[in-house]
């Protein structure tokens, strides 16, 4: 049975697991040559996706997948956490919110196609097809920017935002699980031929969990550059976006900015249509990157304050 005290305890480690789990990702990003996380869930994925995406019941096949890995990586953390020394459980946690963030590395790809294209134009695009879905051999430098912005506003969410939301929520096993879900999303959540039908309920799992980090993100870019008089025209673009979340996070940096998201734009060869979020004023530069990025810190700063102070209070009193 929970006592006031083993609960202090367990705000407590949950504080620490936090920091020091943000920390690591501040200092080191992705491990390059440790195995990771996320990579883990990608080759579950493919596993499952290759094994049972076929056949009359592909949604039903999907939906059973989808739920069972969520679920699956929910409780081995709950239990790992829950049922380790105190000592270890705290280490494995800090560990754990490590891997599901996003923040350094985010920066440092976005950071890089900027520098690349400095270079040259072709340097530029390869670099920024690491980070995008779309077509990148015929853009320009500016479209490079643009791309390069928009997908750095956008994982400003899912990468950072919306998992310290979740592990605000429950902890580790948040966390964990939210990180499954976006990697589904990435993954399989597509509309087309292949994945429309086995991918349909990783999908909308991924739209319900990113709906409130997804406008929070918004709310503090603006916050942090004290352009709160932006929110209307913020949520009046953002919804304009095909996806339901996407749109707030790049309404936000693309207002501030001068600039516009959105637009045609080439996947596979073929055009996709998508509306355009922000008012272009001017050719995007060096400065623009350096109020991106700075944003994207601040965020990170703000959010982890924020989620803080529940485990902080309740630790304390």
């Amino acid at each position: 049975m929970l006592t006031y005290y083993s609960l202090q305890a367990l705000f407590l480690a949950r504080m620490i697991m936090l920091w020091l789990g943000w920390l690591l990702d501040r200092l080191l990003g992705d491990p390059e040559r440790l195995p990771h996380l996320i990579v883990g869930f990608g080759k579950l994925i493919s596993w499952a996706e290759e094994r049972y995406n076929h056949g009359e019941h592909r949604r039903r096949n999907g939906a059973i997948v989808a739920t069972l890995l969520i679920l699956s990586v929910a409780v081995l953390s709950f239990l790992l956490i829950h049922f380790l020394p105190s000592w270890l459980s705290v280490v494995l946690g800090a560990i754990l919110v490590y891997y599901c963030l996003a923040g350094t590395t985010l920066i440092k790809e976005v950071e890089e196609v900027f520098r690349q294209l400095s270079n040259s134009l072709d340097a530029g695009r390869e670099q920024l097809s690491r980070i995008v879905g779309r077509d990148t051999a015929s853009l320009t430098e500016e479209e490079c920017k643009v791309a390069a912005l928009e997908t750095l506003s956008e994982n400003l969410s899912d990468g950072v935002v919306a998992p310290l939301f979740w592990f605000l929520i429950s902890g580790v096993p948040g966390i964990v699980a939210y990180k499954m879900i976006n990697t589904l999303d990435s993954m399989i959540g597509y509309k087309n031929e292949r994945y429309s039908e086995f991918g349909y309920l990783a999908a909308k799992i991924d739209d319900v969990a990113n709906w409130i980090p997804a406008r929070i993100t918004a709310l503090l870019m603006l916050v942090v550059n004290m352009q709160w008089k932006l929110r209307a025209k913020v949520f009046d673009e953002g919804r304009k976006h095909t996806s339901p979340n996407s749109g707030y996070p790049e309404a936000a940096l693309a207002l501030m900015l001068g600039c516009q998201f959105g637009g045609a734009h080439a996947y596979g060869g073929l055009i996709v249509e998508k509306p355009t979020i922000g008012y272009s004023t001017h050719a995007l530069g060096d400065e623009d990157l350096k109020f991106a990025l700075q944003t994207n810190r601040k965020v990170e700063v703000l959010m982890v304050l924020i989620i803080s102070a529940p485990f902080l209070i309740f630790a304390v009193l």
